[in-house]
């Protein structure tokens, strides 16, 4: 696949003195990877989400260090603001073209279930991201799954189904189900379940039975 290009420049403040950088729409990063002496570094927070949304966080970045050094990078971790959902910090990890690397690519659900839309079924889907590996070229941004062909209850879509490149492998069994569709609970069963929670609540730490109130035996003078 195609490498996108992100512009980034030397950061020489760290602790506190980060935030001030934040405050003016710079994400604090770092780079490192095997045998290369790591770097902090600045990314501007708006180019930062316009390449994960058009790319996903699973793509080779052609990562531009003060114009001129140019590293292949993955994102390797992301720290978020808890309150605001900013990024506040992302770990960039250099990896060689030539050699094969191994990371957790998303799966993209697509499509429509004839099983859910014609039987009332439930989508299920086992799994979200697949762990891959291959040369770094060849890493796909995320895997589609056409959910089209779950047509009946009995019908599963395995990670053998999945359609990927020849060049990546996937770092599970071929056998191991991915997505399906369950049937619709009976009214019987939902009843069955109402019953059992209100039979369990009484059970729980706390919840005491109501009783009559004690009377107290008056003692005759």
């Amino acid at each position: 696949m195609d490498k996108v290009k992100l512009e980034a420049k030397t950061r020489d403040v760290f602790g506190r003195k980060v935030n001030k950088g934040r405050k003016e729409g710079l994400v604090p990063a770092v780079v490192y990877g095997r045998g290369v002496e790591s770097s902090s570094l600045w990314v501007n927070a708006l180019d930062l989400k316009r390449l994960l949304k058009s790319a996903g966080e699973s793509t080779v970045i052609d990562l531009a260090i003060d114009g001129k050094d140019h590293r292949n990078v993955l994102i390797y971790g992301m720290q978020k603001n808890p309150l605001s959902g900013a990024y506040s910090h992302i770990d960039f990890f250099q990896v060689r073209m030539d050699e094969e690397i191994e990371t957790e690519v998303e799966l993209s659900f697509v499509g429509e279930a004839p099983a859910v839309r014609e039987l009332g079924g439930i989508f299920v889907k086992s799994i979200d991201a697949v762990t891959v590996k291959c040369l770094p070229a060849d890493l796909p941004s995320e895997i589609e799954v056409d959910i089209a062909s779950l047509k009946t209850f009995d019908d599963h879509i395995c990670i053998k189904d999945l359609k990927i490149s020849s060049k990546v492998k996937i770092e599970l069994e071929p056998e191991t189900v991915v997505a399906l569709v369950s049937p619709p609970r009976s009214e019987e069963e939902l009843s069955g379940l109402e019953e059992k929670v209100e039979a369990d609540v009484t059970k729980v730490e706390g919840v005491v039975k109501e009783q009559a109130p004690a009377v107290e035996e008056k003692k005759g003078k």
